[in-house]
Order: structure tokens, then C-alpha cells, then sequence
């Protein structure tokens, strides 16, 4: 069975970094690409699912749709 997940690919000055949005845990994935972060992310996930089974699944919080957005705040 195939399941999408919504990937959060973040750029920085020495690398990239990919979460999946929809699991409970930590799942990290990271590369010199987005081609590589988003490769290393996709076994991160396989791998969690594999070892912590099904009910590492967030239905209940599951985003429909994803948007990066920007704010200032004084500090």
C-alpha cells in the first residue's frame, strides 16, 4: 500500500532539511539536495512506520493542505 505524507523541505546554508507533516515521533531527513533530503526522508519514514508500526499515524491532526507564511514579533 502506498500512503502520501506532506514533506516540509527547508533550505540552509549547509544543507537541506525534510519532516514529514501526519506521524507521530521524530522523522528527520536531510542532504546536500532537495533531491537527497527528500530521498533520506522518505526511508526515515518507511523505517518509523517499520519499527513503531501503524500507530505512529496522526489522523486525527492530518493537514490538508500546507503554507509557509512569515511574521514579525517583538522581542
Amino acid at each position: 500500500m502506498i500512503r502520501s505524507f506532506k514533506i516540509i523541505v527547508e533550505k540552509h546554508a549547509d544543507g537541506y532539511v525534510a519532516y514529514p507533516l501526519g506521524l507521530k515521533g521524530v522523522v528527520v531527513g536531510e542532504g546536500d539536495s532537495y533531491e537527497e533530503a527528500s530521498s533520506d526522508v522518505k526511508s526515515a519514514i518507511g523505517f518509523h512506520i517499520e519499527t513503531f508500526g501503524p500507530q505512529v499515524f496522526d489522523d486525527v491532526s492530518s493537514a490538508i493542505e500546507v503554507f509557509v507564511a512569515e511574521t514579525g514579533v517583538a522581542v
